[in-house]
């Protein structure tokens, strides 16, 4: 049986080489570091059981080890708590303090939290609606390299949302998004090349948004290909993001 002496004694060879192994090997030891009160292997252990990773989901027990973890100041399990209380995960929805976990995040420097915070800011759950902050939250994540707050920013700038509406610099930010792995930021830069005349690059773009987008998304997403006013991308464009044509 691993205990939490034989953990610290390992080589970080020894270490990387049992979480690399089987299963139940990784489960044991990062329960064990867990349970010893290691605040990084609280996160990662909420995290498996929120994902059902080498283990059955459970969300409740997550969000248990999530707080944990941030009782000891661990900001991305801080971010989770508001997740969790954000999504239901393992709690009932609670906007408010999804809201006051991702703001304490933001303002300790986790551009996750800075994204999660900015995201409520704009559509006023569980906080009051200001999207002033939240765009400026937004580009303080950007500026750390959130490729889903570049998008969010695109947004900003194609709606009109607090700022002049300039279909330019929201273009630019969809195509910092999208080269960043956001699959909305890898959307919308498609539909801006599209509107461009730019068919064959935006039929790639489309490609690579089933890579990482959600089925939600997906099915919305094909809705609107089918819409489009534009030809080619409403007779080809549902192939691409099926990748069945690029």
């Amino acid at each position: 049986m691993t205990d939490i002496n034989t953990i610290n004694a390992m080589s970080a060879e020894e270490l990387a080489a049992r979480l690399s192994g089987a299963p139940e090997d990784r489960v044991a030891i990062i329960r064990t570091a867990a349970e010893a009160g290691v605040a990084d292997a609280q996160a990662v252990l909420g995290q498996m059981l929120l994902d059902g990773r080498d283990m059955p989901a459970n969300p409740a027990s997550a969000f248990g080890w999530f707080n944990r973890a941030a009782a000891q100041d661990h900001l991305m399990a801080l971010n989770m708590v508001g997740r969790c209380y954000d999504l239901g995960w393992g709690v009932a929805i609670d906007k408010a303090r999804a809201a006051e976990c991702y703001r304490v995040a933001a303002e300790r420097g986790l551009e996750w939290g800075m994204y999660n915070y900015a995201t409520l800011l704009t559509l006023g759950e569980g906080v009051a609606q200001d999207r002033v902050a939240a765009l400026e939250w937004f580009r303080k994540a950007a500026a750390m390299g959130n490729a889903k707050a570049m998008n969010y920013i695109g947004s900003f700038h194609e709606d009109g949302w607090v700022v002049e509406r300039d279909m330019k610099i929201a273009a630019d930010y969809y195509a910092k998004a999208a080269e960043g792995g956001d699959f909305r930021g890898q959307f919308n830069h498609a539909r801006m090349l599209a509107d461009a005349g730019e068919i064959a690059q935006a039929l790639a773009w489309l490609a690579r948004v089933r890579e990482s987008a959600t089925p939600a998304f997906l099915a919305k997403a094909e809705a609107f290909l089918r819409a489009s006013p534009i030809a080619d991308l409403q007779e080809r464009g549902p192939a691409a993001l099926a990748g069945d044509e690029i």
